[in-house]
């Protein structure tokens, strides 16, 4: 199996699952999310971004044409300024080794959009990760066998990573709903 140099998984599912890309963040798009470090701003346009119903049908096929079979990390970031919360999932290729493939999903920050299904059936490694993304920012996964809190207390309201959660000095204030 070919391994796949950073920034080819996009081009490949342009061509082999065109339905799958999320073309509402492509790289010409000027609201596009950035990720800001040391003085510089840099377009986060290199990885394929697909759509949250793409997302199953897209880690299977990477793990069945490429043998990217680990799938090793599951983070959640908020962009409020863009108003979407972005899931990244990053996979490697066990057996061969070389660079990281990462599959990026963006969806809206309301409860009603922010939805992606669950890789956990086929990957158990995502389980605490997914848990996690739900805890913290409150990204719903379809599919988890438990999908629960796994750092706040059941009777938490809110989501404390999100960047719009209230924080008055160096302690989180009470929200009363979610």
């Amino acid at each position: 199996m070919a391994l796949l140099a950073r920034g080819e998984l996009r081009s490949i599912l342009q061509t082999e699952m065109p339905n799958a890309l999320d073309t509402r963040w492509d790289t010409q798009a000027t609201d596009q999310p950035e990720a800001h470090g040391e003085g510089q701003t840099i377009l986060l346009d290199f990885d394929a971004v697909v759509k949250a119903e793409a997302l199953v049908e897209v880690a299977h096929f990477i793990r069945d044409k490429f043998g990217y079979t680990l799938l090793s990390n599951i983070t959640a970031v908020d962009y409020l300024k863009q108003g979407l919360i972005e899931v990244v999932y990053q996979f490697y290729n066990a057996a061969e080794g070389g660079p990281d493939l990462r599959v990026r999903v963006r969806i809206g920050r309301s409860p009603e959009e922010c939805i992606v299904p669950s890789l956990t059936p086929t990957w158990p490694g995502a389980d605490l990760q997914e848990r996690e993304a739900y805890d913290m920012y409150g990204v719903v996964f379809p599919g988890h066998p438990n999908l629960a809190r796994i750092y706040m207390w059941d009777e938490f309201k809110g989501f404390p990573m999100r960047k719009d959660f209230p924080k008055t000095g160096d302690k989180y204030t009470h929200v009363t709903g979610e």
